[in-house]
């Protein structure tokens, strides 16, 4: 029993917050709270984060026991004092890792897909990526490095990440008394706001004293308006991975000097050239559809979330039995789904070959879980066969990539 991920019930648990979060804002008549395209795209980046980072986590933690074990520099006993004490030094280590990532491109191109999100729930809370995670994993080094044990450490961490969940929601208000000392959900709302008296405020995670030591704090007056000052315009699980990796580049390019390239890499986000973003979406072609229409066929998109829920779900309760093949066709066969589902948003007529590419995929594995590899060309030619005969490509267009008209 010690070899099972009981990380494996963090999905579920997730997925019945959200139902009734869903459930609140119906009952509260505020439907505004949930978008549909938008809570399709950040829960795909949830479940590409917490997939990927089954493959890295065990790096993590050893990490944190090689600077513990090598390098610490206090011997610090776990009592009651010293797990209040971790607490602040754990929120304090992220205020700073946090107001980096706003403050410094290359940290920053990590976070904004956090930010991408105009809806503000907890499918929000779910959009982190894995370089995210790898990155706040070296400013939390400090700990173990002065000493914590990395067994308290990996604790704290996960209860500090479970309270920032709950605080990604607008159905919680303003508890005034409350956020003198906490991050409320009010509180970390400002934080995603787009607004100008907004912006680059509320960095801490669990406590506002930080912010209000270092000037960074402000409490929410106007409802704010969530999301980027420049709205990214897809939703390509890909391009907004990258997007701002390309952004960098393209600045860097148009550098001259090292002073001027170590900017673009290493300077503040502010400084950005705004026309960057427009050309490159123009050059990759990542432009929303058209907002007053959405697919009528949702129930495929949700079919394919539903599966790749369950698929990490019970890959991360057997992980530590998985052949690496058997971890290598998983991890392929949920990333090539969520890019389907993104480009399912966008209306990408090329999803039609990603669904051959599964397919095939798929069918090579089990051929090859039966030892008969050796006619890995039978299903493809079967494939071939059935869209020169039933021309399926009109049919999937047809069929799945249908637009209804919206107000």
């Amino acid at each position: 029993m010690k070899n099972i991920n009981f990380l494996a019930f963090a999905m579920p648990a997730f997925f019945l917050f959200l139902f009734i979060e869903y459930k609140l804002a119906k009952r509260k008549k505020r439907p505004e709270i949930f978008n549909y395209e938008s809570s399709v795209s950040n829960i795909s980046i949830g479940i590409a984060e917490r997939l990927i980072n089954l493959f890295i986590a065990a790096s993590f933690y050893q990490l944190y026991y090689f600077i513990y074990d090598d390098y610490r520099i206090f011997d610090i006993p776990a009592n009651a004092l010293i797990w209040f004490a971790l607490i602040l030094a754990t929120d304090f280590v992220w205020y700073w890792y946090h107001r980096l990532g706003h403050e410094v491109n290359f940290f920053w191109a990590a976070h904004i897909v956090h930010h991408h999100s105009e809806e503000f729930n907890f499918t929000a809370a779910a959009r982190i990526t894995t370089f995210q995670a790898i990155i706040r994993t070296g400013f939390w080094c400090v700990l173990p490095l002065i000493g914590f044990h990395p067994t308290m450490v990996i604790t704290m961490l996960i209860v500090h990440g479970a309270y920032s969940f709950f605080t990604h929601t607008q159905l919680i208000g303003k508890i005034k008394w409350l956020e003198y000392i906490f991050v409320t959900p009010s509180v970390h709302g400002v934080h995603h706001a787009s607004d100008e008296k907004y912006l680059d405020k509320n960095y801490g995670d669990m406590f506002t004293f930080w912010d209000r030591l270092f000037g960074t704090f402000q409490t929410e007056e106007e409802k704010p308006k969530y999301g980027l000052t420049h709205p990214l315009k897809s939703y390509s699980f890909l391009w907004q991975h990258f997007h701002y990796y390309f952004e960098i580049y393209e600045l860097w390019k148009r550098s001259s000097g090292f002073k001027a390239r170590w900017k673009a890499v290493f300077g503040s986000p502010a400084d950005m050239d705004q026309d960057i973003r427009p050309i490159l979406e123009k050059r990759f072609l990542q432009d929303k559809a058209a907002p007053n229409q959405r697919l009528r066929f949702k129930n495929y998109l949700y079919i394919q979330l539903g599966i790749c829920t369950l698929i990490l779900t019970v890959f991360t309760y057997y992980f530590d039995y998985l052949e690496n093949y058997d971890k290598i066709f998983v991890l392929s066969l949920v990333i090539l789904t969520l890019i389907n589902c993104g480009a399912l948003l966008e209306q990408r007529k090329w999803i039609y070959y990603l669904e051959y590419a599964r397919l095939a995929m798929i069918s090579t594995y089990f051929l090859y879980e039966e030892d008969l590899i050796m006619f890995f060309f039978v299903p493809i030619a079967i494939m071939i066969f059935a869209e020169q005969l039933f021309s399926l490509s009109k049919i999937y267009q047809n069929t799945i990539l249908q637009l209804e008209t919206v107000e």
